[in-house]
C-alpha cells in the first residue's frame, strides 16, 4: 500500500503553496524605514510658516491616538481626514471638512519640493485618487492616521508603501 501523495506534488500542492504565499503577503505591512525604488523628492528649503509649524506641532501631540473610521476627535479615535480637520481647527482655527478627496479639492496645490511643515500630502491607498491624507512635518516625514496597525504615527515620504502612492501636496497657508 502506498502512502498519501506528498502535499507539494502535483497541481494541488502548487495551488496550496501559492495560496499560502498570498495569505502571508496579504497580512504583511512594509517596514516604515525601507525606501521606495521611485524617484525621490528633492526638497528645497522654504520660509517657515508660523501657522504651519503650529499645525505640525499639534499633529505630533496626537501620535499614538487610536484609529477609528469616521473618527473626528482623539477621544473617539481618528481617521485621516478627521485628524486633519481636528488639527487645523484646534491649532490654527481653519475649518476643513469632508473626506481626504474633498480636502484635496481645496487649498492651493504646491510643488512637493516646496513642502513645509503643516502642508497636506495626499495618497492613493485604496485604488482611488486622494483616498488618504497626512500632515507634512518636515525632513521628508508626515503624520497620518492609518487603519493598518491602528495608531496615528509618523512615516517617511520615501517609504516603500507611500512613495509610489503619493499624488499631491496642498497648502492652506500663504
Amino acid at each position: 500500500m502506498q502512502g498519501p501523495e506528498p502535499i507539494m506534488n502535483g497541481r494541488r500542492g502548487l495551488v496550496l503553496a501559492l495560496a499560502s504565499v498570498a495569505l502571508l503577503a496579504a497580512c504583511g505591512t512594509p517596514a516604515p524605514t525601507r525606501r521606495a525604488k521611485v524617484k525621490p523628492i528633492l526638497y528645497e528649503p522654504q520660509p517657515v510658516s508660523e501657522k504651519g509649524n503650529e499645525v505640525a506641532l499639534y499633529a505630533m501631540g496626537l501620535i499614538d491616538i487610536g484609529y477609528q473610521f469616521g473618527g473626528k476627535n482623539p477621544e473617539a479615535g481618528l481617521d485621516c481626514s478627521g485628524m486633519v480637520s481636528y488639527i487645523y481647527g484646534k491649532a490654527v482655527g481653519i475649518r476643513i471638512t469632508g473626506s481626504a478627496a474633498d480636502i484635496a479639492r481645496r487649498g492651493r496645490e504646491i510643488d512637493p519640493r516646496t513642502l513645509r511643515p503643516g502642508d497636506l500630502v495626499f495618497f492613493n491607498t485604496l485604488n482611488r485618487p486622494f483616498s488618504h491624507v497626512g500632515v507634512y512635518i518636515g525632513d521628508g516625514r508626515f503624520i497620518h492616521a492609518p487603519s493598518s496597525r491602528g495608531r496615528v504615527r509618523i512615516e517617511r515620504m520615501d517609504n516603500v508603501y507611500f512613495a509610489p502612492r503619493f499624488e499631491m501636496a496642498r497648502t492652506y497657508f500663504d
